[in-house]
């Protein structure tokens, strides 16, 4: 058997033995005041899920399409009856609707991010925010503080449309010439490269779609504390505004560059394509 085969066995025996562990134990023997069975039951599936998340033998999508499974089937009121029906001196708990359980796919914060990620996918399949991005550098110059300020305010706008992850990857793929022909020892170099992920993680506040957590907060404002995606913006763009300026001032003071000028390699063309338009 392959060595990735007996990794992936590996974890995935971790990932299912401690859960069924934990259910299989008596609900006495877990320090928690006034246990229900269905409690019980979650704590196992929040023990499985983030077990499989963490060592990642399957994909996450199929780790969170498992845990609906489950839910319906161990604690909703249409699940399995051996799981409906506690043994004698036990307390059950309430059981879930399995409308509520289903209702997860159609959740308004669910089409949101699904908006998001296909933005972020047509984007990056046909080059636009690579090419977008360099177009945007030139007008920097070439001085590095002044490079570094064009790469943080694209990184901070691209983030608040796309994924931190992939915001910051693309652009680090800019610096990559800079970083090969840097002389020894510049410390410019340092800022340049972490002024990105401060940038992305900074900019991903601006957006409801910007970063999971602020979706997820989006999803309990309701009612007279509904806040929309506009008013969402004004609220977080001056704040991000302000962080940038601020981890601006702060990386060029920490780490300053010793080269008067830095060169961006900064050719490409865009897709002209029926498609990319």
């Amino acid at each position: 058997m392959p060595k990735m085969n007996v990794s992936t066995l590996a974890k995935l025996l971790v990932c299912f033995l401690i859960p069924l562990g934990v259910l299989m134990m008596p609900i006495d023997a877990i320090p928690i005041d006034d246990l229900t069975l269905i409690q019980h039951r979650l704590l196992a599936i929040f023990l499985l899920a983030a077990l499989l998340w963490v060592l990642e033998p399957v994909p996450v999508f199929a780790t969170s399409i498992l845990i609906i499974a489950l839910e319906l089937i161990m604690i909703s009121d249409k699940g399995l009856h051996l799981f409906r029906n506690p043994p004698p001196g036990h307390d059950l708990g309430e059981l879930i609707n399995y409308t509520d359980i289903f209702s997860a796919f159609s959740s308004p914060i669910i089409i949101l991010f699904m908006g998001g990620f296909a933005l972020a996918i047509a984007a990056s399949k046909y080059e636009l925010d690579n090419n977008l991005a360099r177009v945007l550098l030139k007008p920097f110059g070439n001085q590095p503080k002044f490079i570094m300020l064009g790469l943080m305010l694209i990184t901070a706008v691209f983030s608040m449309f796309m994924s931190n992850t992939a915001t910051t990857v693309m652009m680090l793929a800019l610096l990559g010439p800079i970083v090969a022909s840097a002389p020894k020892g510049d410390l410019g170099i340092k800022a340049l490269v972490l002024c990105i992920p401060i940038a992305a993680n900074t900019g991903g506040i601006a957006t409801p779609i910007g970063t999971p957590p602020n979706a997820i907060a989006l999803q309990y404002l309701t009612g007279e504390n509904t806040v929309d995606f506009l008013s969402w913006m004004m609220m977080g763009l001056p704040f991000v505004l302000v962080q940038l300026t601020i981890a601006w001032f702060l990386l060029q003071k920490l780490f300053p560059s010793s080269e008067p000028e830095m060169k961006l390699k900064l050719d490409g063309t865009f897709k002209k394509s029926w498609r990319a338009m």
